[in-house]
């Protein structure tokens, strides 16, 4: 199983992915962890990336790519792999759908879970988030259930801040549906259930 992970900030990609990598023993390849711990080890990559958010500015395309390159020459990725947060736009997958071929790996599908705008303005502006460990809960939640933290609601949490960032999907990550369905290969699933209802459907779409 080797699949592109597609949808809205708040649909509910990552739990999906969690489940997947818990039952399945795949990959779960975020290109933000991967920036993170880049910088985090000073690996040359990572060193590199540094220079560019240290200056403000994003980080070029051809060096996300050479860390998800080296993150899919890892061991446990040789079993399949999630990849979440890349390609962001169809300029990204069309350099994606190169590289992959150059390492001989095959592309099995890209996964969307679909979720309504509005439900997920109501999704991310109820959501809190523990300042110690990053768990995330509902409003009512006040302690981290893990760690004792304190929650508290992240400033990209706020509606205001949650409609830029389903314009930017909009306008940049949205197209990648149409190449992928282009391509035959776009999987749907409806992302407004249940996490275990959304998890049995995204098993049949990926035939497992």
């Amino acid at each position: 199983m080797n699949i592109v992970l597609l949808g809205a900030p708040g649909a509910g990609k990552g739990t999906q992915a969690q489940k997947l990598v818990a039952d399945f023993g795949v990959a779960h390849i975020s290109t933000g962890d991967l920036l993170r711990n880049a910088v985090k080890a000073e690996s040359e990559l990572g060193l590199q990336a540094k220079s560019y958010m240290d200056a403000g500015q994003l980080v070029p395309d051809s060096l996300v790519i050479d860390l998800v390159k080296e993150r899919l020459a890892e061991p446990d990725a040789q079993k399949g792999w999630i990849l979440d947060g890349f390609p962001r736009n169809t300029a990204q997958a069309e350099v994606l759908d190169a590289e992959l071929a150059k390492m001989g790996i095959a592309l099995d599908g890209a996964l969307l879970v679909d979720v309504a705008f509005d439900v997920i303005v109501k999704r991310l502006s109820s959501r809190r988030t523990c300042r110690s460990c990053g768990y995330t809960a509902g409003p009512e939640t006040e302690v981290c259930s893990r760690c004792g933290g304190e929650m508290y609601q992240r400033d990209d949490d706020k509606p205001e801040t949650i409609q830029k960032r389903l314009d930017t999907y909009q306008s940049k990550t949205a197209p990648l549906i149409e190449y992928y369905e282009k391509q035959d290969k776009l999987l749907k699933v409806d992302g407004d259930r249940p996490v275990d209802e959304v998890y049995v459907d995204t098993k049949a779409q990926l035939g497992l």
